[in-house]
């Protein structure tokens, strides 16, 4: 289940910080992207299976105060977009008979008609 973690960081005013926050957040199993606002002292970070816990807990390590905001599950696009997909061209194969090959018999070896002593 793919999901998407808002975490409020205290200290992300320097590009230090920032990097750290990026570092951490990555380096946690199941993150797919990570992304920081910096306005507003917020990291976003989307996944498939993340450890929010984990994840807020190396944060607080690290920055020394971060405060989870939300957890919310993210839809995938794609099933939206294949169920607007038309159906694609079918193509039917017909078996056929496979060719068959006439031949006349002949025997593997013919004595010659003539021979010469």
């Amino acid at each position: 289940m793919k999901q998407k973690v808002v975490i409020k960081l205290s200290a992300v005013h320097d590009e230090k910080s920032r990097a750290k926050a990026m570092k951490t957040a990555v380096g946690v199993d199941g993150v797919n992207s990570a992304s920081v606002q910096q306005d507003k002292g917020l990291i976003e970070v989307t996944g498939d299976g993340v450890d929010v816990v984990l994840l807020t807990t190396l944060l607080r390590k690290s920055l020394k105060h971060a405060e989870l905001v939300s957890v919310n599950s993210v839809e995938e696009k794609k099933k939206e977009e294949e169920k607007k997909k038309e159906p694609e061209a079918m193509f039917q194969y017909v078996m056929g008979c496979p060719p068959q090959y006439l031949y006349s018999p002949c025997s593997p070896y013919q004595e010659p008609g003539c021979s010469i002593m």
